[in-house]
């Protein structure tokens, strides 16, 4: 038997929820910025496209900043 597992598109999620917030990448990131995080926009843009995972600390902060519930997040 085959197992076929698919990825869930964590970044387009985090993407989707981030618009529906009315905030660009550059809003995003300053917020994460203030907070700790060293993320800059072109790692929020590649992790949005699934070019790059993203951090455990970063997800948390961008849980409190989107105001969302983690499993939104991985929504499929």
């Amino acid at each position: 038997m085959q197992w076929i597992l698919t990825d869930i598109p964590l970044g387009r999620n985090i993407q989707k929820i981030r618009t529906i917030r009315n905030l660009t990448q550059e809003e995003t990131v300053a917020r994460m910025q203030l907070r700790g995080s060293a993320m800059s926009r072109s790692t929020l843009a590649n992790i949005e496209t699934g070019r790059r995972n993203i951090k455990a600390s970063d997800l948390k902060l961008l849980k409190m900043i989107l105001d969302v519930a983690y499993d939104e997040f991985f929504q499929d």
